[in-house]
């Protein structure tokens, strides 16, 4: 393994530079796994700017996230998802790709990815060039009607929300992870939601996985498929700290498939990995991209 580096937490800032190299078990793991399948996490969009949830021994940075069960529930969740929503999709909405999500995207462009399956909403996986790939959680950029089903681009609902409620969207808060923000001491009871533009009385909700929500079983299904086809697995920027997640290192596991790890950090599979590389993910990448390309 490479040598120990400084502690560095998954949201701190990294700028790529020369002195990072992919450690020789990494390629080796690469090159001796031609098919891989990629499970990445928040640490691949910290650098896009956008915060992950947990610090480096997983735990929550901040209270949990709000629940199906809740959200679905009541109208003063709804109201307060939403208010702080119309101030985080300023960042998620406009975020880049980073280093990490267009390395991967070669990585799949050199036929060493069977299956990019990523935890997060942000989409930038897609942005940066991956096709093979699975949205576990959903899109943030998409918001469903719970009522008949229609789905609107979340950009237009934005602008619908700004127009209801111009005083807020003069506010300013700090980003939070997929598209949150840090808005708190407000009254949000006038906070003003739209329903369902196509239907006229649905409840619109972003078209992602909540925590208390299940995950859709086909998108299950077409990842353990995948899985199958894998040699291995590699984990990317991801502590594996929610089961939805976990379960793919754990049929790996059960089926005698390979698990690597690139992840600043704990993750809940640190047992069960044969290969853990502790360094920055999108210089740690790059370099085993340029190692393979050689």
């Amino acid at each position: 393994m490479a040598a120990t580096l400084p502690h560095i937490t998954s949201h701190t800032p990294f700028t790529a530079t020369p002195e990072v190299a992919a450690p020789l078990e990494l390629i080796t793991f690469a090159q001796r796994h031609p098919r891989l399948l990629v499970l990445t996490g928040a640490g691949c969009s910290t650098d896009s700017g956008i915060p992950d949830y947990r610090d480096a021994n997983g735990d929550w940075k901040r209270p949990s996230p709000v629940t199906y069960q809740a959200f679905m529930g009541e109208q003063a969740v709804r109201q307060r998802y939403w208010a702080r929503s119309l101030i985080g999709w300023r960042v998620i909405g406009q975020a880049q790709p980073s280093a990490a999500h267009l390395a991967l995207a070669r990585l799949e462009a050199a036929g060493r990815v069977e299956l990019l399956l990523t935890q997060n909403v942000d989409g930038l996986h897609n942005a940066a060039g991956s096709q093979r790939s699975i949205d576990l959680h959903g899109r943030i950029d998409s918001v469903r009607c719970m009522a008949c089903e229609a789905r609107l681009p979340r950009a237009e609902l934005q602008q619908e929300l700004m127009r209801r409620n111009p005083h807020w969207a003069a506010l300013s808060a700090r980003a939070a992870p997929d598209g949150d923000a840090d808005l708190e001491g407000q009254d949000f009871s006038d906070f003003d939601i739209p329903p369902c533009p196509v239907c006229g009385t649905g409840l619109l909700k972003p078209d992602v996985v909540f925590f208390g929500e299940s995950v859709p079983r086909e998108r299950v299904a077409q990842a353990m498929a995948a899985l199958d086809r894998a040699d291995a697995v590699l984990v990317v920027g991801s502590s594996l700290m929610v089961y939805s997640g976990f379960r793919f290192v754990l049929a790996a596991h059960e089926a005698g498939k390979p698990i690597a790890a690139v992840n600043l950090g704990r993750t809940r599979a640190d047992a069960l990995l044969s290969l853990k590389v502790a360094q920055p993910i999108g210089a740690t990448l790059n370099a085993l991209l340029a190692a393979l390309e050689d």
